[in-house]
């Protein structure tokens, strides 16, 4: 996979994090984590525009109920802390295998690359949308909305 790293100082924003990396900040992906049940986590890509809609992503995963752990479970299970998540590296499940990956399908139908988060502040990759995919071996589904 083809990529670039960004670093840079801390940010406050979207739009600052857009800025230092730069591209628009519907490239940045948000990183998601969303518990299923017990012990049972995935992870949402969300462009940075966008917020997951909970509705399509209950009915794309045909379960009733979600939710997202608190910073100190987040943390707990993916062995990041909220705001550098990412799915590379990220704990395995109690199953041994890598969590499971919904990428919003807008990532993959916008042109240039995207910004994910590398597992520390300040840390991006830059990647092509259609390799991250691949990569991470993720299911592509319309789960998000626009934000607010």
């Amino acid at each position: 996979m083809e990529f670039d790293v960004t670093v840079h100082g801390p940010v406050r924003s979207l739009e600052e994090a857009a800025e230092e990396r730069g591209v628009d900040p519907r490239q940045i992906l948000k990183t998601i984590v969303v518990r299923r049940g017990e012990d049972d986590f995935l992870f949402v890509l969300v462009p940075g525009d966008r917020q997951i809609s909970w509705p399509k992503l209950r009915e794309h995963l045909g379960v009733s109920r979600l939710s997202m752990p608190d910073k100190e479970i987040a943390r707990e299970v993916t062995g990041y802390e909220r705001g550098t998540i990412t799915p590379f590296g990220a704990s395995l499940s109690p199953r041994g295998t890598a969590w499971p990956v919904i990428a919003d399908a807008l990532i993959v139908s916008r042109e240039g690359p995207v910004s994910i988060g590398g597992g520390a502040h300040g840390v991006a990759a830059s990647v092509h949308p259609a390799q991250l995919v691949e990569v991470l071996d993720a299911t592509v589904a319309d789960v998000t909305e626009p934000l607010g």
